[in-house]
């Protein structure tokens, strides 16, 4: 059936309002199109409306907030329509009790399509006015409610249609939820952050206003929990179990009988799940959807997580960590809603909107695969009881760290850091041209994007030398002696590592350095467990400035091991530097194998260090943001754009900044001025071939003794003696 052939598709658009109105109403009627007269008038239970409903009552908002206000001689199509089709606004007047909306078989379908007609009409001719700035914000609200009211269409035919045994579909070829993997933790600092609208578009009144709050360091999941991770939570017990529940959720399961996600179905030892497509069987690489607060909460606590909290969404969704943000299902935060300091909501009725369902809701952030185009945003706020389940609801799972030494609560040590990257920036942003240490980017964020810069498909130089250290460790391990060191400098996750220890049995002591203990500490407590029978001694210290090493090396031959290209961030005075030390630390008859970067076509140069996904772009901003969070600055990370170029002069990859436009930017308690233009630089990375390195080398006093080179694109791998 196809209801919805009237007039405001042939109605003349002459401005942006017009054509965004239009375009907003049009979709409405594509969504009512699969339906028929009598899906559209029965109501499934008081939560939901009918679909007629929906389709008066978004008409009835235009026409008494914003005709009969504004559009001279406007006469109300049908006077009783205020009382049967007002939602829940106290300061217009009576209303139909909302149990019994679907009690109303008058007025029929055909009068409320004609309603819509006689209201777009003369919605065509207001828009044709100029409308003043309370009109305007009217107008801009109407059309986000009926993007909400789109949703819950889709929400309430869903449910309507759950309820029959025929279990038909609103659209057999509704799209999918992707399945795809399983989430992976992702780290955040943390610190003072602000969160709220930003003061662009629209928004509703209950984002704003925009304000600052604390976080202490957390790990949030990037993708969903799975249908899949769900079905182990019901297998272990999950429905059964109250310790996993709040008190009343707990009730809540046992009053209503749950025993999994609200349209999931049990049939021959299968389960199968109803969807806008019909009943299908279930799929385990899918997002679980459909589950109320107290499921969300409680299958957190079996998997010895929480849900986050609204601000940890907002911030890492802003980071650009998250996937499945609002494609999905709206995800539960732990956040109760309420209103942000400075909420005011508005004095005439439209203040109702939002301000007084302040009680009894828990926040949802991001979006559905219902959610209309272009309505939503990281900083919308949804809010359902939470006991409610037929919106579709997704679980993005949270859980707190231990903060960081390098990112935590500050020790005298670290004081001294902060000092030191205070006067560096100083320095840096002072000078002609402005730069900045690469050393500062490695936060707990940095590092995590660094770790996925390491994946992007453009970023050859980790896959490359993966490769090459796969094929030649057994050479390798044939230089190290029986009970030597081994020294990491630079550790991170040990990752590249491992391929050494395989094929070095012989080793007595591996050391791995890094400057964050926290990445430290994980990547040792699995090293001790994939390898029992290593003596591992960590050492928390920034690499290029050790000056000794752990007992546990004394009397011992030690090997440096430098992989990963990082020597190519040094400017050619710092490589010097760095290699002379480290021959004074290693000592006499040591040796150091280095892993580099090697000279090749620009293109390829320039494409891995500004990746498709935008992934370096983020890692290269995530200094501001650092700078932000612990010196006090500025910067608007919106007005600086990320830029890599490949210097054939001085064979070395650059990272900058650029500034959009001039701009005075506060750090560290001093100004800073920026013109449209201007760079801050941040890292180099070298690229060398043979002969430069061995050249580099050799002014160190050390000689290379083997080298080796993997296929292109071509990285290099050298044993220094």
């Amino acid at each position: 059936m196809n209801q919805t052939a009237h007039s405001v598709k042939s109605l003349p658009a002459h401005n942006d309002a017009a054509q965004r109105y239009q375009s907003v109403r049009r979709y409405t009627e594509q969504l009512i199109a699969p339906l028929s007269a009598e899906d559209l008038v029965v109501q499934s239970m008081p939560d939901a409306s009918p679909g007629k409903w929906h389709l008066a009552h978004t008409t009835w908002f235009f026409e008494t907030f914003l005709l009969q206000p504004n559009l001279a001689d406007y006469r109300p199509f049908d006077a009783h329509f205020a009382y049967l089709f007002n939602s829940y606004y106290e300061a217009v007047g009576p209303r139909q009790p909302r149990p019994q909306r679907g009690m109303m078989t008058r007025p029929t379908l055909d009068q409320v399509l004609a309603y819509r007609t006689y209201v777009d009409l003369h919605m065509q001719d207001l828009l044709q006015t100029t409308l003043n700035k309370e009109a305007h914000e009217l107008f801009d609200l109407g059309l986000a409610h009926e993007q909400q009211h789109q949703e819950l269409l889709l929400m309430d035919t869903l449910h309507l249609f759950s309820l029959s045994s025929l279990k038909p579909a609103y659209d057999s070829l509704w799209p999918r939820d992707k399945p795809g993997r399983k989430g992976k933790w992702r780290a955040l600092d943390g610190g003072l952050q602000a969160i709220g609208h930003q003061g662009e578009g629209f928004s509703f009144d209950n984002e704003s206003p925009r304000h600052k709050v604390w976080l202490e360091p957390f790990e949030i999941s990037d993708r969903l929990v799975t249908n899949g991770q769900w079905l182990a939570f019901i297998e272990a017990g999950g429905y059964q179990q109250a310790g996993w529940w709040l008190s009343e959720g707990w009730t809540t399961v046992q009053a209503e009988d749950w025993q999994a996600p609200f349209y999931w179905y049990r049939q021959d030892d299968a389960w199968y799940e109803f969807s806008l497509r019909g009943l299908h069987p279930l799929d385990p690489n899918a997002p679980v959807t459909h589950v109320s607060y107290f499921e969300a909460a409680a299958y957190a606590h079996w998997a010895e997580a929480r849900l986050p909290t609204e601000a940890e969404w907002e911030v890492a969704a802003h980071a650009g960590l998250l996937e499945q943000l609002d494609d999905v299902g709206w995800q539960w935060t732990q956040s109760a809603y309420s209103a942000y300091p400075g909420f005011r909501p508005a004095a005439s009725a439209v203040g109702e909107y939002n301000g007084k369902f302040m009680i009894n809701q828990m926040v949802l952030r991001g979006g559905a695969s219902v959610t209309s185009p272009d309505h939503a945003r990281p900083a919308y706020r949804n809010f359902f009881a939470a006991n409610q389940r037929w919106m579709f609801s997704a679980v993005r799972l949270a859980r707190d760290t231990r903060p960081a030494l390098c990112n935590g609560p500050e020790t005298e040590g670290q004081d001294e850091e902060r000092k030191a990257f205070a006067a560096d920036v100083i320095v840096g942003l002072s000078a002609p041209q402005k730069s900045l240490s690469p050393k500062y980017f490695y936060d707990t964020l940095g590092s995590q994007l660094f770790e996925d810069i390491c994946e992007a498909p453009e970023y050859y130089p980790t896959r490359a030398e993966a490769a090459l250290l796969t094929r030649v460790a057994p050479q390798m391990a044939a230089l190290i002696p029986d009970d030597a060191a081994l020294i990491e400098f630079g550790s991170g996750a040990s990752e590249k590592t491992r391929l050494l220890l395989d094929a070095t049995p012989q080793l007595g002591v591996y050391v791995p350095i890094d400057i964050c203990p926290n990445a430290l500490q994980r990547a040792c407590e699995q090293l001790r467990s994939a390898y029992p029978n290593l003596q591992i001694a960590p050492q928390v210290d920034d690499f290029t400035k050790v000056m000794h090493l752990p007992e546990a090396t004394r009397d011992r031959a030690r090997v440096g091991f430098f992989p990963g290209s990082t020597l190519g961030n040094f400017t050619h005075a710092q490589a010097v530097d760095f290699l002379r030390a480290t021959h004074h630390l290693l000592g006499r008859d040591a040796r150091f194998i280095i892993g580099v970067d090697m000279v090749k076509d620009s293109a390829i140069l320039e494409a891995a260090y500004d990746d498709a996904g935008q992934v370096t772009a983020r890692f290269n901003k995530n200094l501001l943001t650092r700078m932000n969070r612990e010196l006090d600055a500025d910067f608007d990370l919106a007005t600086f754009a990320h830029k890599a170029l490949w210097n054939a002069e001085l064979a070395r990859i650059e990272m900058h900044l650029v500034s959009q436009r001039d701009q005075i930017v506060h750090a560290a308690g001093q100004a800073f001025a920026f013109k449209a233009g201007e760079s801050l630089h941040t890292e180099n990375s070298h690229k060398f071939t043979v002969q430069s390195f061995t050249a580099l080398a050799a002014q160190a006093g050390w000689k290379v003794s083997h080298q080796w080179l993997s296929d292109d694109p071509q990285v290099a791998l050298f044993c220094l003696a």
